[in-house]
């Protein structure tokens, strides 16, 4: 092993764990503690802080330095970085350019096979980014984001429940033209034109399962609108275009600073210290006006009429099912 790859090795190992005993360190690099000790002093030289403890269970620990030395990412973290990259102008705060210079600077640095994943890596941030995220591997988004680079035919399982059923009856692959990655507040979703269907479809992802080999090249198709972020949008929506097709406003008596945090893409507007007027859409009028009592707040209805009717229907149904004898065994 030459002087610059156990310099790398050293420091891969010391940045895994916040201790390393000195004699574990030569035994896993394969040299003496000797070596080791110049090898840290080798990288204590090049800006890191290496912090070193005496005695019999003596070792080295890799401190936070005042500036920012190069860093080592094994092949997962790399990409794991770059799709936190892909999501973070998400996050608002201002840090979108910063984010977009961070992932030109990883993607500069990497090798050309990690280079070649991470090009493949383009994701669409519809919502915001996190809240309760599901559990998908960064492999699995490769191998999707490969097939729409390659414009290649994607065949595969889809539970409806995210739990593959290997023991129940076969049924055939669905076969899609990838089009782009969504990811929407923790989840992560493919849209592609299901090719059995004639339609576009929103996928999750961690309900889907590849096959191969995959299906034959394909020429990609505009996603409706140009806009995918539009466009998924209104799917979520269960609309055509990117706006709930019910939108009404409540007067809460509640404050703004009460409001704000639950009212999703409601408008949240200050009447006075003690009431807010909340403005909000939904697929229907009777799940827009479901929506407001979540508050559990006396509300003034502002408008428009239709969700006044559906207050007085909401009202109707939950008085009948309050007076509904509770079933059950009898005294």
């Amino acid at each position: 092993m030459t002087t610059t790859a156990r310099l790398l090795s050293l420091l891969s190992l010391l940045q895994t764990r916040r201790d390393w005993p000195g004699h574990l360190l030569a035994s896993r690099l394969g040299t003496s503690d000797r070596t080791v000790r110049r090898d840290v002093e080798r990288l204590r030289e090049m800006g890191y802080r290496i912090h070193a403890t005496m005695g019999p269970d003596g070792g080295y620990r890799l401190d936070a330095g005042s500036d920012l030395p190069p860093l080592l990412f094994d092949d997962d973290q790399a990409v794991a970085v770059a799709l936190a990259l892909h999501a973070a102008p998400a996050m608002g705060a201002g840090i979108g350019e910063a984010a977009v210079r961070a992932l030109a600077t990883v993607r500069q640095v990497m090798p050309s096979r990690l280079r070649h994943r991470l090009d493949a890596l383009t994701v669409t941030v519809v919502g915001r980014a996190g809240a309760a995220p599901t559990d998908v591997s960064t492999d699995l988004l490769v191998t999707l984001a490969g097939s729409i680079r390659d414009r290649e035919v994607l065949r595969f399982d889809y539970s409806p429940h995210g739990v593959a059923d290997d023991d129940g009856p076969l049924v055939p692959p669905r076969r899609t033209e990838p089009a782009h990655l969504v990811t929407s507040y923790g989840r992560w979703y493919l849209l592609g034109w299901d090719l059995d269907r004639d339609d576009w479809r929103l996928y999750r992802v961690d309900r889907l399962r590849p096959r191969t080999p995959t299906g034959p090249r394909f020429t990609p198709r505009p996603v409706p609108g140009g806009d995918v972020d539009a466009f998924v949008s209104a799917r979520f929506k269960g609309s055509v275009f990117d706006a709930w097709p019910c939108r009404g406003t409540v007067i809460l008596d509640l404050p703004v600073h009460e409001v704000l945090p639950f009212a999703g893409d409601g408008t949240v507007t200050a009447v006075d210290e003690d009431r807010c007027a909340l403005e909000a859409g939904s697929w229907s009028w009777g799940a827009l006006a479901a929506s407001f009592g979540r508050f559990e707040a006396a509300m003034e209805v502002v408008g428009p009429p239709e969700l006044t009717a559906a207050f007085a229907t909401l009202a109707a149904r939950y008085r009948q099912a309050g007076e509904t004898p509770q079933a059950g065994p009898q005294p």
